[in-house]
């Protein structure tokens, strides 16, 4: 699911999506929806999987099933799931909304942050994140203890201002990202952050760029790292002040020239992971010829207005 999601938002970035069989594709990621069963004693398993590689049957139905022993969502798959089926035009009717939701809440701990899965995983912010997304992208924050979040978030700010997977980790620049943009998602950046601690938290970020961006000090830099770190400033609005033409020849330089596609470094192989945040860190950087990503839900901001006309229609439903 997750590569899919690379591929699928990096057309859309490009403005290529008419080349995707979208009903098709639109029916695969119904698929790896788990639903409830009648009696709903699945409820707290509930979500999207990444694949059917646990042997489910290909079934699209979002009526009672028969669920496989050890078949759960995950969350980073549920993210990525519904942001599939928003930019594919979907309009999210076959979305078991309560199901989805009743899946997230079971898996936050009581320090705020969360599994992948019901039966345990590594927890950490990178979770806080999608749990985030999913909420946004749903429109119902009942699936997050949104204090505990923040809490939790609050405790993962290091000594250097970075922010951490966790309590008392290093300062990350892909945690950073998670944290911030989930405090954006949730309008609560200025609720929890001094101007002091952002303008500390925009200096750190600011010097992550060498030509392009690292994560960590000391550490190479990498190509998805124009994503996450610039899409942070972005969100604390000083992405402005990075050297945008050292950072755009870095990205270049890691593209594959024969088959396309962007690595990490120069004259490494080329993923779709780091594909589709070199296209992203272009975009932020207003690259001619691409759509705009929004920087805290990472779709193109075609794709959120489609969400956002959703969300009207929703609202104006229950009215």
């Amino acid at each position: 699911m997750t590569i899919v999601f690379f591929a699928l938002s990096g057309l859309d970035v490009l403005d290529a999506l008419d080349a995707v069989d979208k009903p098709s594709l639109v029916e695969w990621i119904y698929s790896l929806q788990v639903v409830p069963t009648e009696d709903e004693s699945n409820l707290w398993r509930c979500g999207f999987r990444g694949s059917s590689h646990i042997g489910v049957p290909y079934n699209t139905s979002t009526g009672p099933g028969s669920p496989h022993p050890y078949d759960s969502g995950h969350v980073a798959m549920t993210y990525t799931g519904l942001a599939c089926l928003i930019i594919l035009g979907d309009d999210l009717s076959r979305v078991n909304k309560k199901a989805c939701l009743a899946g997230l809440k079971s898996l936050q701990l009581e320090d705020g942050s969360f599994y992948a899965v019901p039966e345990g995983s590594e927890n950490d912010m990178r979770f806080v994140y999608c749990a985030a997304c999913v909420c946004y992208m749903l429109d119902d924050w009942s699936g997050i203890d949104c204090k505990k979040a923040v809490d939790y978030i609050r405790r993962s700010m290091s000594y250097d201002s970075g922010i951490g997977q966790g309590a008392g980790l290093e300062s990350h620049g892909g945690s950073t990202f998670c944290a911030i943009a989930t405090l954006c998602l949730m309008g609560k950046l200025e609720e929890m952050f001094s101007e002091r601690e952002l303008n500390r938290i925009r200096r750190w970020c600011i010097l992550r760029q060498q030509d392009g961006f690292h994560g960590r000090p000391n550490k190479p830099v990498d190509t998805c790292y124009s994503f996450w770190v610039g899409a942070t400033l972005e969100l604390l609005d000083v992405f402005q002040y990075t050297n945008f033409e050292k950072n755009r020849n870095y990205i270049l330089s890691t593209q594959d020239s024969l088959v396309g596609g962007f690595a990490k470094w120069p004259d490494s192989h080329p993923d779709p992971l780091h594909t589709y945040f070199g296209i992203c860190g272009l975009s932020l950087m207003g690259e001619a010829g691409l759509r705009r990503v929004h920087p805290a839900l990472n779709v193109s901001d075609r794709a959120l207005q489609c969400l956002q006309q959703l969300h009207q229609t929703w609202r104006e439903g229950c009215t």
